[in-house]
């Protein structure tokens, strides 16, 4: 039976990700380290970490791959209209820890517990302070009602989580994201696996090998860290 790969702490390196296993969503890699140039050089590959607390670092690829097109997002009229209305507020980058804390503990009736766990959160809190991890907050009033994470690389953004504590809240953070970077010239955001809720906003599946094809062109291209 085929086993994941295991890696070597202080080498910063991945075996290719054709061995990673099918099933389920793409195991690649076990250990290494969460620290900034095992993040970054992981997510230029397309690889991403998942794990719960007390497992090693578990390292992911999954094939196929959900991703948004950005000229792909679908708006309803509902939610055109809501939008219209400016119920909501939306920010970036001003309540990042808040955003990844509501993520990591919001009930999701279909996960038991959190991935999200103290090393992970130190870990992207530091790429944000650098420029690289970024978030998008739904305010309602004076309320954090919603909103979502990644990383941005290049031209490619990876997008890591969204939480919503009120009905639509992480889909007007993904379409407000969308936006802003379509202005940028990004092509794509990285949702890893499909759900009904982002294939409702425009997301589809591809191939691994198109994928890393996508993202080896595009995390090249020259996006400068900064916060949004």
């Amino acid at each position: 039976m085929q086993e994941p790969f295991w890696l070597d702490e202080n080498k910063v390196q991945f075996p290719p990700t054709s061995l990673a296993l099918d099933e389920p969503n793409g195991l690649l890699a076990v250990g290494g380290a969460l620290t900034k140039d095992w993040l970054i050089h992981a997510y230029s590959k397309g690889i991403f970490p998942w794990f719960n607390e007390g497992d090693p670092i578990l390292w992911w690829t999954p094939n196929p791959r959900s991703v948004l097109f950005i000229g792909d997002l679908k708006i309803s009229k509902s939610m055109a209209k809501l939008i219209r209305q400016q119920k909501f507020t939306v920010t970036f980058d001003e309540a990042f820890e808040q955003v990844i804390q509501h993520c990591a503990t919001i009930n999701r009736p279909d996960q038991d517990g959190t991935w999200i766990i103290e090393e992970m959160l130190n870990s992207y809190n530091e790429l944000h302070q650098q420029g690289i991890a970024h978030s998008v907050e739904i305010w309602l009033e004076e309320e954090l009602v919603g909103g979502l994470y990644g990383v941005a690389i290049g031209k490619v953004f990876f997008g890591e989580s969204m939480f919503s504590k009120v009905s639509n809240a992480s889909k007007i953070a993904l379409i407000s994201l969308t936006k802003k970077l379509q202005k940028w010239g990004f092509r794509l955001i990285d949702t890893q696996v499909e759900t009904p809720h982002l294939n409702s906003l425009g997301a589809t599946l591809i191939s691994r090998k198109e994928f890393e094809t996508i993202i080896l062109k595009d995390t090249l291209k020259g996006f400068t860290p900064q916060k949004w």
